[in-house]
Formats: C-alpha cells, sequence, structure tokens
C-alpha cells in the first residue's frame, strides 16, 4: 500500500533517465515496443544510477513498502498476505511504464501480444499475464548504462542474470558488472542485489552453479539502503504484489561485525549480487528522497513516520 500520493519523474536535468512508457505506443490492448536501445554511461557514477533509478520508479509507483522484517506482526498496514488489489486507474496509469520495462529484455514483444489480447478480453485494467519483476531489473540496467550483454544478461527471468554473475566471478570476468556471493560471504551495499529461489529453494550459489542453464523461479531486488540501525535491508523490486515496492527485509550483525540478510516468511537470500562499481556516499537513500522526490511535505513526513527515512526534518 502506498504511504502518500505518487510523485512524477524528475526531470532530465536532475536525472537523465528517460520514462519506461515513452518506449511503447499504443493504448492497451494495442501496445507495442518501440524502442529498445540503452544507455551507455561511464562506470564512475553507475551504483548512483542504479539506486537512484530504482528510487524514482518507487516514487512513481506510489511510494508503497512491503516490510518483512520478524518485528512486522500480522496486523501491520505494511503487511499483507495474499494478492494486494491494485485499484483499476492506478493499473492503467502504469501500464505503459510496465510495458516499457519489457522493451529492455530481449526478444519480449511476444509479451505484449499477449498481453493485447488479455486486456482486449478482460480489460485495460487487468493484471499483467507474465511476472514482470526481471523486466524491471533489466530496464533499470539499460537505464543505467549496462547495455552491452557481456556486462548485464537482460533478460525476462532473473536467473539469467544470475548465472551470469556466478559464472563472472567464477572465471574472475573483469566486463561483468555484477560478480555472485553466498548470502553473508560479503558487504551489501546500495546498488547490489539480493536475490532468492523459491522453486528450487536454493540455499546456496553452489546449489545454482550446478545447474546453470536451467530454468528456475528466482526474484532479485535492488538495495537502496543499508539500514544497521534497525538490521534490515531497503530493496526496491518489480511486481512485488502485482507493483513497484519497497521491501524491508531483515539483518543480523554476523560474527564479523557486519550485517547480513536473514531469513524470512520461510525464505532465505541464497545470492548476493555484487555490483563491481564504487560506492555511493553515505546516507545517498535519504538524500535522494529529500532532493528531488519527496520534499519536506506530507510523503516525506510519512515515510520518516514509518522510520524508512532516518531524521525528523518535515514541520
Amino acid at each position: 500500500m502506498p504511504v502518500a500520493t505518487a510523485s512524477p519523474r524528475l526531470p532530465l536535468a536532475l536525472l537523465e533517465v528517460t520514462a519506461p512508457s515513452a518506449r511503447i505506443s499504443g493504448a492497451p490492448g494495442s501496445m507495442q515496443i518501440v524502442e529498445r536501445g540503452c544507455r551507455m554511461q561511464a562506470d564512475a557514477s553507475l551504483r548512483e544510477r542504479i539506486v537512484l533509478t530504482a528510487i524514482q520508479e518507487w516514487a512513481f509507483f506510489g511510494y508503497s513498502l512491503y516490510d518483512l522484517t520478524a518485528s512486522a506482526g500480522n496486523d501491520s498496514p505494511y503487511r499483507r498476505r495474499g494478492r494486494t488489489p491494485i485499484a483499476a486507474d492506478e493499473a492503467l496509469r502504469v501500464a505503459a511504464s510496465i510495458g516499457g520495462y519489457w522493451s529492455a529484455t530481449p526478444n519480449s514483444d511476444w509479451i505484449l501480444a499477449e498481453q493485447n489480447q488479455s486486456w482486449q478480453r478482460f480489460g485495460a485494467d487487468s493484471r499483467w499475464r507474465n511476472p514482470w519483476s526481471a523486466a524491471f531489473i533489466s530496464w533499470i540496467m539499460c537505464e543505467a548504462g549496462l547495455g552491452e550483454s557481456e556486462r548485464f544478461a537482460r533478460a525476462v527471468a532473473h536467473h539469467a542474470y544470475i548465472d551470469q554473475a556466478i559464472s563472472a566471478r567464477d572465471r574472475g570476468d573483469p566486463q561483468a558488472a555484477y560478480h555472485a556471493f553466498d548470502s553473508g560471504e560479503t558487504r551489501v551495499e546500495p546498488g547490489d542485489m539480493l536475490c532468492r529461489g523459491s522453486r528450487p529453494d536454493y540455499r546456496t550459489i553452489a546449489q545454482r552453479r550446478a545447474q546453470l542453464g536451467e530454468g528456475a523461479r528466482t526474484h532479485c531486488d535492488i538495495v537502496v539502503k543499508v539500514d544497521a540501525d534497525n538490521a534490515r535491508f531497503l530493496v526496491i523490486g518489480g511486481n512485488v504484489r502485482g507493483w513497484v515496492r519497497l521491501k524491508l527485509l531483515p539483518g543480523a550483525v554476523d560474527s564479523t561485525g557486519k550485517l547480513v540478510p536473514a531469513p524470512f516468511s520461510g525464505r532465505r537470500i541464497f545470492a548476493h549480487l555484487k555490483l563491481q562499481a564504487g560506492s555511493v556516499p553515505a546516507g545517498y537513500f535519504d538524500a535522494s528522497l529529500r532532493r528531488g522526490m519527496a520534499s519536506c511535505s506530507t510523503t516525506l513526513a510519512a515515510l520518516e513516520a514509518a522510520r524508512i527515512v532516518s531524521g525528523q526534518h518535515c514541520s
């Protein structure tokens, strides 16, 4: 559920990211991909671009939260069981954006063709037939500057780039943007990705390495903040209960003193995809919200009240 009104995307002068809806033509029922190109950006700002682009999409979708920390009871307003209903007007508002996410994945025209048929049959506000979480990640990486497949394997399924990151680390590939580590093996930073498996329920990278190239139901989210004070990770993902949401994942301090992902709701992170790029400045998530997407207003006040953003800067 959202904590505040959705924010418009930032102007290009503040963030040089083209809206995903601009990659699409036609209304639901006749939607087509018209742009598949990706930006080529210098690595110097890669982490910042990935994090800020993910935050912008979360803001555009209305700052929705999903709390999976151990302290969140079943009555938490940010923790719901089952499918989350999406209002018809909101589904229509973001339809072209989700279509634009698919444009960043190779050979995805058939997905929009199937979705157009669904819209024609069930209405323009019907849910997407195919899970679009990997398409969301692919579009983020496309806009961040990772357009070459050797750097990031954009795909309709998460396991494609999980496998790429596993192989890249195994052979020390300097071209690949991400290298895969077991959960807890190394420090998590904003811009990294945390991934889980459901079918199979992977526990380690080694288990997936034995099945490289095979289909698997997996899901990855982009880390936007490591919240050591509250022992949690803030991650943003697509198609999280049918929406772009910020998830709160529990963390635990290991024997070396670093915060590592902890199990949640019977699930666990099995792969930490480490971005091979410089770090973002401390407090980047909070500063990004205050800089453009949420001014000192109802939105930021609500996020501060929910302890998503630190400090009390709004009256």
